[in-house]
């Protein structure tokens, strides 16, 4: 993944060439997490910035018992310190090993941890520490190893395998067994789709559901059958992302094949920007909704160094819907610049410049700020950028506006502004609508990178370093939070049609379109471009 810097060349701007910055950097050796709040150089977005206001629009489910613990929405599991104050009453530094300051858990062994996670007869763990256990858990194990450990100590430890065991210790543990599968399931359902974890569950479920109490047969039967369709609805999904993507193909083969006086462009199958915009939210959304917090986890997994299976990582990827989100930021920008470059008359291509600017300004009033830096990014490729003559009759003012909202400079603090403001839009919203808050995913991604490239997961005393995963979780969460939201729009099976499987020019192909546009400037461009002419087109 790389964010890519890109100045566009105007009349009176300074050209500049790409310049590609790199997620994936190495910060040098582990710090704890108090060293590495202190370094200039790890600027996570929560602590960047304070909330504000949104800026103005710029113009022209889970097992419920009454004594049980309820499921509260991610936007509640936190507070601004990053975790919950109150989950733990225990005065002591040290206990079970555990080891707490000020009444909060900072580290601990991983048995220790594991123990904790599973529930007794007088204990249920906060819902704040499930989510951050399992998700970080990951780290250190398999999921299915994890589910193995808590099957065991649930079996063994509370008696569920004990046929003439005390049915009232039985009624008082099975619905917090049952209640801690649940968060399991509905939070991590993509863990399942491993068949050792699945005969895990439906064991336990089976010890659980095996008793006399009706509500737990039919409860676990709910359980399950919510993850059986929450596994097909992305089964249903991949194939979908899959034929899309066997059937693409570069623009310039079907232009070869097919005369450009009667291929539609954007504006012909949507002539309203703003349409477009809510089309690409509605895009976004739904690739948002399939994304597991856990594969902002595995994406970054490397090897726990008292761990000697040397084995153990290969297996852990079982979904690249985050993946395949990058992939859809990066097709958006360069349908984007093929758009641009496509028309041959000046005056169109101006147009065509305008029209994205609108909907550009139209994702930024939603929220939905991936679709508007991919339209930016799109708009900076030096391919579009290179044409000053189009430039020059397009009214850039609004544009201008638009770039200094993404500004990349003092670690996009603009950026992380506006964002601030469209979650606190979100958390007060009277409207579907002004619940929409879609990050710029590839910054989201490299903030998570650096929290975990630069703090240890480990302490000295190997111990596992909670306190960053407390941090690392409250970043997921909020992601969670916005990933939930349906799209209040009215989807237009044409236009997205258009948008996920027209084709799209590669980047040579771009230039020669640029280049057939706008001649060449330079000894650099010629050269380049007769060898375009020659290998795309088979001409001299």
């Amino acid at each position: 993944l790389a964010l890519e810097s890109k100045s566009r060349s105007r009349v009176g701007l300074k050209s500049s060439s790409k310049q590609t910055t790199t997620i994936f950097s190495t910060l040098g050796s582990e710090k704890s997490l108090s060293d590495c709040k202190k370094e200039q150089q790890w600027k996570p977005a929560y602590s960047s910035v304070t909330p504000v206001c949104f800026p103005s629009p710029l113009t022209d489910k889970a097992i419920g018992k009454e004594s049980m613990p309820q499921t509260p929405p991610f936007s509640a599991m936190f507070d601004s310190s990053g975790y919950n104050r109150n989950l733990y009453q225990s005065a002591e530094d040290s206990c079970g090993g555990l080891y707490y300051h000020d009444n909060n858990l900072l580290s601990g062994s991983l048995e220790a941890l594991i123990q904790h996670l599973v529930p007794n007869v007088d204990y249920y763990p906060d819902r704040t520490y499930i989510f951050t256990f399992l998700l970080s858990s990951r780290l250190f194990m398999h999921p299915y190893e994890l589910m193995g450990k808590v099957c065991h100590l649930c079996v063994e430890h509370q008696r569920l395998s004990d046929p003439d065991g005390d049915k009232n210790q039985m009624r008082k543990i099975a619905p917090k067994i049952l209640q801690l599968l649940t968060e399991w399931t509905e939070t991590f359902p993509y863990d399942f789709r491993d068949e050792r974890m699945m005969r895990n569950l439906k064991d336990l479920a089976h010890r659980i559901a095996s008793g006399e109490e009706q509500t737990y047969r039919k409860n676990v039967q709910q359980m399950m059958q919510c993850l059986i369709r929450k596994l097909a609805a992305l089964s249903q999904y991949e194939e979908v992302l899959a034929k899309i993507s066997s059937t693409s193909t570069d623009r310039l083969t079907v232009l070869k094949t097919k005369p450009q006086s009667i291929q539609r462009d954007i504006i012909t199958v949507c002539s309203d920007p703003y349409t477009l915009a809510q089309q690409l939210t509605h895009i976004e959304l739904e690739r948002l909704n399939y994304i597991g917090p856990e594969e902002f986890v595995q994406a970054f997994v490397q090897k726990d160094p008292l761990d000697n299976d040397k084995s153990c990582f290969s297996e852990r990827k079982k979904t690249r819907n985050l993946e395949a989100y990058v992939e859809w930021f990066n097709r958006l920008s360069y349908l984007v610049a093929t758009e641009i470059c496509m028309p041959v008359k000046k005056k169109h291509r101006a147009r065509m410049i305008e029209y994205f600017i609108d909907v550009a300004r139209e994702c930024f009033n939603i929220g939905n700020f991936n679709s508007l830096m991919a339209i930016i990014s799109g708009m900076n490729m030096s391919p579009v950028s290179r044409l000053k003559k189009t430039w020059a009759k397009v009214k850039t003012a609004k544009f201008d506006i638009l770039e200094h909202q993404m500004d990349p400079s003092s670690n996009f603090y603009n950026y992380r502004t506006a964002l601030r403001g469209a979650a606190q839009r979100s958390l007060t919203a009277h409207s579907s609508r002004e619940k929409i808050v879609i990050p710029f995913f590839s910054l989201l991604i490299k903030d998570i990178y650096f929290l975990n490239e630069g703090c240890a997961n480990r302490l000295p005393n190997g111990h596992v370093n909670f306190e960053k995963f407390w941090e690392l979780a409250k970043q997921v969460s909020e992601f969670m939070t916005w990933k939930q939201v349906e799209c209040p729009f009215e989807r237009d099976r044409k236009i997205l049609q258009y948008l996920l499987t027209v084709p799209v020019f590669s980047e040579d192909a771009l230039y020669l379109a640029s280049y057939e546009s706008e001649g060449p400037e330079n000894h650099i461009e010629k050269d380049r471009w007769k060898s375009l002419r020659s290998s795309l087109l088979g001409r001299v």
